[in-house]
């Protein structure tokens, strides 16, 4: 037994070795080999994106993914990537004709031509969520504002400004603001009416859009939030709940849908050449858990690894508080990776309809799908 644990962690480390290289080298190659007019792509927000970066960062595993089982499916071994598999970025990046996109703290890697991930699990916008745990989205506009100016030696203003406008910058982020006061029994939303915490969200969002359109940043994607009372492990936090979603968190959630909605719509006419992409997770997520088998699912609500009711408990791998998990045989027969986030088949799916959905008759992804966003034909001139 000891042989074979040890046999694991020197591949584990030989390979993430090995993987770190490949991109890195990739990279630099490509360095000279791109298109005059390629597209980056940008990454920011939470757990569902994050490639890695809370790897690297001193945390908890509650906020981390760099064990068994996690990556088990296609990488065949842990990335800090919270599935069982790829994310959604990842199958977009596929799809772009791109690389894995790395992220940013990934040790020796700073060329930054394709883009970068700044996403960090656990984060949200409000630097009080999780704070010191997590890489929260402001610090994340840091980062993005580091490697702007690395484009900027690199280019020039003039060409790296361009290059900024041509650029895909994804988000994912809110999810934590809401889950976490009631994941931590924090008392911050008896200090304001849920209206005014949405703003608060909103309002920080806001930010890192303006500070990222001053860079020249013009094509924006964002995924909205689920239905966040009805993951799995939102549903067994109050006992005595028997296993219905817990209305508090859906409710919050659908606010901050409804004000994403309005603000994008209102920058796209405030703002000159800004375009957006918004894609409803919260339906599209719905229909698989409610009707999994019309989608090639066969379990919906329950998650495929964790423990407790709906193994909505957060012990997926065994390195958290609770030590007690179950893991299921076929995770491509389920919605659900753990208590909070997806497969990779269910992310597949998503990202599917986030990059080439239909705009014009369906409210799944709009008003321009992600395939749109990265078409040379929305690339405009600065003058």
């Amino acid at each position: 037994m000891a042989r074979l644990s040890s046999f694991f962690i020197f591949s584990f480390f030989l390979q993430v070795a090995l993987f770190a290289t490949c991109c890195r080298g990739e990279s630099k190659e490509q360095q000279h080999q791109l298109p005059k007019k390629h597209v980056p792509f940008f990454i920011f927000g939470d757990s569902i994106l994050d490639a890695g970066n809370n790897n690297y960062i001193n945390t908890s595993t509650l906020d981390q993914a760099n064990f068994w089982p996690y990556g088990l499916t296609f990488f065949n071994y842990p990335t800090g990537r919270f599935s069982d598999g790829r994310l959604i970025p990842d199958f977009i990046a596929k799809y772009a004709k791109l690389p894995l996109i790395p992220p940013f703290l990934q040790p020796g890697f700073r060329q930054y031509y394709l883009g970068v991930n700044f996403a960090s699990a656990g984060a949200g916008a409000l630097v009080e969520t999780f704070q010191g745990f997590v890489i929260d989205l402001k610090t994340q506009l840091r980062y993005y504002y580091k490697v702007d100016s690395w484009f900027r030696h690199k280019l020039g203003n003039g060409e790296a400004k361009a290059t900024m406008s041509r650029a895909v910058h994804l988000f994912s982020i809110g999810t934590n603001d809401y889950a976490s006061p009631f994941l931590t029994n924090s008392t911050i939303l008896n200090n304001y009416n849920k209206s005014t915490y949405v703003g608060m969200v909103i309002g920080n969002i806001t930010t890192v859009i303006n500070g990222i359109y001053k860079r020249g940043g013009r094509k924006f994607a964002f995924i909205n939030l689920p239905d966040l009372g009805c993951v799995p492990g939102m549903r067994v936090i109050k006992s005595g709940n028997n296993g219905s979603c817990f209305e508090e968190a859906t409710r919050l959630a659908s606010l901050h849908n409804k004000a994403l909605s309005k603000l994008l719509y209102d920058l796209e006419k405030q703002l000159k050449g800004f375009k957006y992409s918004l894609f409803d997770l919260n339906s599209n997520l719905r229909q698989r858990t409610e009707h999994p088998s019309k989608y090639g699912f066969k379990e919906g609500e329950t998650a495929c690894c964790g423990t407790g009711e709906y193994r909505g408990v957060l012990s997926c791998g065994g390195k958290r508080p609770v030590k007690e998990f179950q893991l299921c045989k076929h995770p491509q027969k389920y919605v659900f990776w753990d208590s909070l986030h997806l497969t990779e088949r269910t992310y597949k799916q998503l990202a599917d309809q986030l990059w080439g959905g239909a705009t014009s008759d369906s409210h799944d992804v709009g008003p321009y799908n992600i395939k749109q966003l990265f078409s040379n034909s929305l690339n405009h001139r600065y003058n």
